[in-house]
């Protein structure tokens, strides 16, 4: 017999199905959820996001709390169960304002559903449970470690240990608190009007209750960070000057800078939605080429500035991609090819910005270390961004700024060949 399609509200049936598409299919979240809320009524969507990226992030944490009440191994479990028990679970353990009643019954109905109704009883019984003591269970569970606080707050071990490293206790925690909540909606103003407030600190930032489908669509705004704008305004481009982006897509820096561009990415894809992308903003100085970074046609030379905005693990952007924790990897080998590369191809006495989207010292400043090349001090341009123990350094900090986490540096390429700093 076929199974009959649950009964549960729209909302959370979206969010079963982005569950299991992330946890079975390898899905991104974001891009599960574009697919299976297409149609939803917008206070119906924002649910199902708040649903399926809340019981993404919580995966962990939700996964102890199913074991321990349910007295079963959540690797063993059906994977509809798995995803029906999750998503009741951050309901019933994490928010405010759902009824008890709702979370379970429509959880069950998910199980129902998916055709096993063998496993009805269970999940209802594991439901109840968790209806009564989910949320005691939870705020029960200790933190002095990083171990213990990676199983409260839901992260892998090794990202607590490195925040531990970085930020120390406190500041570990702190950033595990803010990297659960919704990020800022941020918008870039390319030209025209808009609702909002205007940042008071990131030129061209404006803070915006959602962003407007129509000026987007029209190239007028572009969502981006306050900490990626920051990105932008470090570089420094000017008119006349010739700027490399070696890392571009999808082009919300690149179509920042002044002067003439050459927008870089090593993926086919990519560099055409880039191109798209440039040509809505009417950014008209930028050119895309697909390429390598580290393998730069002969001609892409004598540059006044390079941006290498690199590929890294992420973890100053956790908040808005939700399945990003349990996917994440530091990438220090290929930050420091990317950066000596773009180095290569900047005039002497040109510069380079590196930045990362992390906030981990093995992908930001020891790859700077190791790169040689000499630090321009940031801190006294932006000394609200200052990096607390590296003040030449610039690090937006979620917890602390309230935007993503970047890392930047401006680095100069020195006028003399070989005569760079040691690392």
């Amino acid at each position: 017999m076929a199974p009959r399609p649950p009964v549960a509200a729209p909302a959370r049936r979206v969010a079963f199905e982005v569950l299991r598409r992330v946890f079975e299919d390898e899905a991104y979240a974001d891009r599960a959820l574009r697919t299976a809320a297409a149609g939803l009524e917008p206070r119906e969507h924002g649910l199902a996001q708040r649903l399926a990226f809340g019981a993404v992030q919580r995966t962990r944490t939700l996964d102890h709390l199913i074991e321990t009440l349910g007295r079963r191994p959540v690797r063993k479990l059906d994977p509809p169960v798995r995803a029906a028990l999750r998503l009741g679970a951050y309901q019933l353990a994490f928010l405010d304002g759902v009824p008890r009643y709702a979370a379970v019954n429509e959880s069950v109905e998910l199980v129902r559903g998916a055709g096993l109704e063998r496993a009805v009883p269970f999940a209802n019984a594991v439901l109840r449970r968790l209806a009564e003591g989910g949320r005691a269970a939870v705020e029960s569970l200790p933190e002095g470690t990083s171990v213990e606080a990676a199983l409260k707050h839901s992260y892998p071990d090794w990202i607590a240990e490195t925040w531990w490293r970085d930020l120390g206790a406190e500041g570990a925690r702190a950033l595990m608190r803010a990297q659960n909540e919704p990020p800022e909606t941020i918008v870039r103003l390319i030209r025209g009007k808009i609702g909002g407030v205007p940042d008071s600190e990131i030129p061209g930032a404006w803070r915006v209750e959602r962003v407007n489908e129509e000026a987007l669509a029209d190239g007028r705004i572009w969502p981006q960070s306050r900490g990626s704008q920051l990105v932008g305004h470090v570089v420094g481009s000017q008119a006349g000057e010739r700027t490399l982006d070696l890392c571009a897509a999808p082009g919300g820096k690149a179509t920042m800078l002044a002067g003439d561009v050459v927008a870089v990415d090593a993926n086919a894809g990519r560099a055409r939605e880039l191109e798209e992308i440039a040509h809505r903003l009417r950014a008209k100085n930028v050119r895309v080429v697909c390429a390598d970074g580290r393998a730069l046609p002969a001609d892409l030379t004598d540059f006044d500035r390079a941006l290498v905005d690199a590929p890294c693990s992420g973890l100053g952007v956790l908040d808005g991609r939700p399945d990003l924790r349990w996917r994440s990897e530091p990438l220090p080998e290929l930050q420091l090819e990317l950066l000596l590369a773009a180095a290569a191809r900047v005039k002497p006495g040109g510069t380079v910005v590196y930045s990362v989207c992390t906030i981990n010292a093995d992908e930001s400043e020891r790859v700077v270390e190791a790169s040689g090349l000499e630090p321009e001090p940031l801190g006294a341009e932006w000394p609200q961004f200052a990096h607390e123990r590296r003040p030449e350094f610039l690090q937006t900090l979620p917890h602390v700024h309230h935007t993503s986490g970047f890392f930047i540096a401006r680095l100069r390429v020195p006028v003399t060949p070989g005569a760079r700093r040691r690392p």
